[in-house]
């Protein structure tokens, strides 16, 4: 049933940069990866002026005695920032590493391999990249691999059993790790707003609700002001939850006109709003632009875990929300409806979450 849905999302299959980059001595950029008209708001300098994202301790969360205060911290990092660093998440650090050295045997992996992973023609997951829909348009400076892992219905039987061991293995036990921090989050969060639990618990329901995630793979550029390793936009879904794989910075986040740069913590994860919880909460909370950078000298890595309602769960800002602000400043439509939506264009900022707007 679930795989109905899917069909229509789909991306022109492209070449591979890392294997680009490694093949060959590249001086210049290729024409197709040159982003002239990249946006160049000022980055906020490293001076003593340069605000830091909230960072949520979420032991704190759940303790008895501090839990107001942080649910007021998470309540204002979500308002003010839709970005925060999340510590003290119970996932056990040497369980982390493992995750982020097997990321990185899998990109490693020969081509031949990877070709076994490749996305197919009218698909999105796989290694390649997404929103990508005509032959002329401007590539990212990277190399994504997506799946979907929950519901287990939902997978490819060509790609998340296909995964080798203990690869395989491990994300698994990274999927249930991380979507009961998400679980954790979503619960404070409604308590935050005051509203019914089960009018966001859809994002996070152990039925139908969907889990993806995408590895990301930036390698280094001689040209890294000509290209943009991810193109600016928000993230088209509840909750995502991103994990820096290796020490390498290159996220930076839209804040007050400015790209902020996100210093990520050890072991933190950054996680962010995405445009369906801005719908759920009726533009309370709002999902932020962001993109990803890359240098001359290293790779960098990464990997986001996305969470959303399932495909036939409608979605709206929440009822309890609207009686109390006595408007409705998006559309209801069916997480189907919405993708759909979504996949057919390509990224570009909010622009998609705008055409939702009431």
């Amino acid at each position: 049933m679930e795989e109905k849905g899917a069909t229509q999302w789909k991306s022109i299959v492209v070449p591979c940069v890392q294997e680009m980059v490694k093949e060959k001595t590249i001086m210049t950029v290729p024409s197709r990866y040159v982003q002239s008209d990249q946006d160049n708001i000022k980055i906020t300098d490293d001076s003593g002026l340069k605000p830091d994202i909230p960072i949520i301790d979420m032991q704190r969360l759940c303790s008895s005695t501090a839990v107001d205060s942080e649910v007021e911290k998470l309540d204002f990092a979500c308002k003010e920032w839709g970005f925060f660093q999340l510590v003290n998440h119970g996932i056990d650090p040497s369980f982390l590493d493992k995750v982020k050295s097997e990321i990185q045997d899998f990109f490693n992996l020969h081509m031949e391999e990877k070709k076994k992973f490749w996305q197919l023609p009218n698909e999105i997951e796989g290694f390649g990249q997404a929103f990508v829909v005509s032959e002329d348009q401007k590539l990212d400076w990277a190399d994504l691999f997506f799946l979907i892992v929950q519901p287990v219905e939902s997978r490819k039987p060509h790609l998340f059993p296909k995964l080798p061991l203990p690869f395989r293995d491990t994300l698994e036990t990274y999927s249930v790790g991380v979507k009961s921090v998400a679980k954790i989050l979503i619960a404070n969060m409604a308590r935050a707003l005051e509203i019914k639990p089960e009018e966001m618990e859809k994002l996070v329901d152990d039925v139908d609700s969907m889990q993806s995630m995408r590895m990301n793979y930036y390698p280094p550029c001689p040209q890294p002001d000509q290209v943009i390793g991810l193109t600016p936009h928000s993230d088209a879904v509840g909750l995502t939850i991103l994990m820096q794989v290796n020490e390498v910075e290159g996220l930076q986040i839209k804040k007050d006109g400015k790209w902020v740069p996100v210093k990520p913590l050890p072991n933190a994860f950054v996680v962010n709003i995405g445009d369906v919880l801005e719908i759920i909460t009726n533009g309370t909370y709002r999902s932020i632009e962001h993109r990803g950078v890359v240098n001359s000298e290293k790779e960098r890595l990464s990997i986001a875990t996305f969470h959303n309602a399932g495909m036939y769960k409608e979605v709206g800002p929440a009822k309890s929300l609207v009686e109390r602000q006595k408007v409705a400043k998006f559309k209801r439509l069916t997480m189907k409806e919405f993708s759909d939506g979504l996949f057919s264009r390509k990224l570009d900022g909010k622009a998609y979450l705008d055409t939702l707007r009431i």
